[in-house]
C-alpha cells in the first residue's frame, strides 16, 4: 500500500518543478542570445519537455493557478 502524500508536499514538489523548468527556460533564452542557435534549439526541446511534466503534475494533482 503506497503513502499519500499530504497537499503541501504536492504542492512544494509543483514548486520545484515549476523553479526547474523556469530554470531551463532561461537558460534556453541566454543559449539564443549569445548566438548558439543549435545548443538553443536541444535547450528547447529539454524546456519544452519540463514545461509539460510540470503541467501534467499540476492537472493530476488538481492544483490551479
Amino acid at each position: 500500500m503506497a503513502k499519500t502524500q499530504g497537499r503541501a508536499a504536492i504542492e512544494k514538489e509543483s514548486r520545484k518543478r515549476g523553479m526547474t523548468a523556469a530554470g531551463a527556460a532561461v537558460a534556453t533564452g541566454t543559449l539564443a542570445a549569445i548566438s548558439a542557435p543549435s545548443l538553443a534549439l536541444v535547450g528547447a526541446g529539454a524546456t519544452g519537455m519540463l514545461a509539460y511534466r510540470w503541467w501534467k503534475h499540476r492537472a493530476k494533482n488538481g492544483i490551479k493557478f
